[in-house]
């Protein structure tokens, strides 16, 4: 298959550099505007395409594969979580699926360490002080905050990202603890100078902090349920830059009301867009929209595995991020 005459549907605005280079190897069909596609819009397109490049912001489900009427043989996806893409039905069509792995680790990682800041430290408190011009002078008792060398870090999922932020913890003079469905090789443990817990919630009991670098996955919705977000101690903190699914934010909500939990820095949300209203007025609360990965330099790196994944399967060889087995 040529790559020129490959038709690659794109269903966001992607930086120009990236739109420029598929239309140079690429039947590429884009976006005018950085909107998210309608439901209506994308299965209007499918059908047009060898190659589909979503997002996370797109459902990606049967009922889209089927209306390419077996045209579709490639979902290359623009990131590296692939939760919003039902990856059963794509092999049992016989559809690749790629993503980009490692790209954001080190973005998203620096943005976990941001929040963890911005929280014990009470950034966003001071700048909200002086933008109102609150701010009278400097006082031995005013806007305190805590010292995080010498506090515990649990984090939870131990993959690239969170292997990345005990990095940076440990630079910070943080004590490293984690929790993963595997644990890892005792030379890397060694090399990030981490402890290893069975057990998640003995972790979550003795823990200052707590890191959320897991996927979204069917045994990961609500790890951090009522329950165990109880175990957390009141003087703790809890930040989010991986999945909103992961935390129950109704339980995190009540428990940071009433000072169970001592704040919370999220970047992602359980329901998207629609976030607890009642998250939004508190001020042991720092809440982002989803940026952990947005830097020039990790947005062009995303486009440029996407089309290379799409490039060496127009070429007939596998791509190098496929998440599922080509099934022929």
């Amino acid at each position: 298959m040529a790559g020129k005459q490959l038709s690659v549907v794109v269903t966001r605005r992607l930086p120009d550099v990236v739109e420029t280079r598929m239309k140079e190897l690429f039947d590429a069909r884009l976006r005018d505007d950085d909107t998210r596609m309608t439901r209506e819009e994308l299965l209007a397109l499918v059908p047009q395409a060898d190659v589909l490049v979503p997002t996370l912001t797109d459902k990606i489900d049967a009922d889209v594969m089927d209306a390419s009427n077996g045209r579709l043989r490639l979902i290359a996806n623009y990131g590296a979580g692939v939760d919003h893409i039902d990856v059963e039905a794509a092999r049992d069509r016989g559809i690749m699926v790629t993503n980009t792995p490692g790209v954001m680790t080190e973005d998203t990682a620096d943005m976990t360490m941001a929040l963890i800041l911005s929280v014990v430290r009470r950034i966003p408190e001071g700048m909200t002080k002086m933008q109102e011009g609150d701010w009278t002078g400097w006082s031995p008792t005013a806007m305190l905050g805590g010292r995080i060398a010498g506090r515990k870090l649990g984090i939870l999922g131990m993959g690239r990202i969170g292997q990345a932020v005990a990095r940076r913890a440990a630079a910070f003079g943080m004590s490293v603890h984690y929790h993963n469905r595997r644990r890892l090789r005792p030379e890397t443990e060694q090399a990030l100078n981490a402890t290893w817990w069975d057990s998640l919630d003995q972790m979550v009991a003795r823990m200052d902090i707590i890191s959320i670098n897991c996927p979204h996955t069917p045994g990961t919705f609500h790890l951090m349920n009522a329950r165990r977000l109880k175990l957390m101690k009141p003087s703790a903190v809890i930040v989010n830059t991986s999945r909103g699914e992961v935390i129950d934010e109704n339980a995190l909500t009540r428990m940071l009301r009433t000072g169970e939990i001592a704040g919370a820095g999220l970047d992602v949300f359980e329901h998207g867009t629609e976030v607890n209203p009642r998250l939004r007025k508190l001020p042991n609360v720092v809440l982002l929209p989803h940026m952990g990965s947005a830097t020039v330099e990790g947005r062009i790196e995303m486009g440029e595995r996407v089309i290379l994944n799409a490039h060496t399967f127009a070429d007939g060889h596998r791509p190098p991020d496929q998440v599922l087995p080509w099934m022929v």
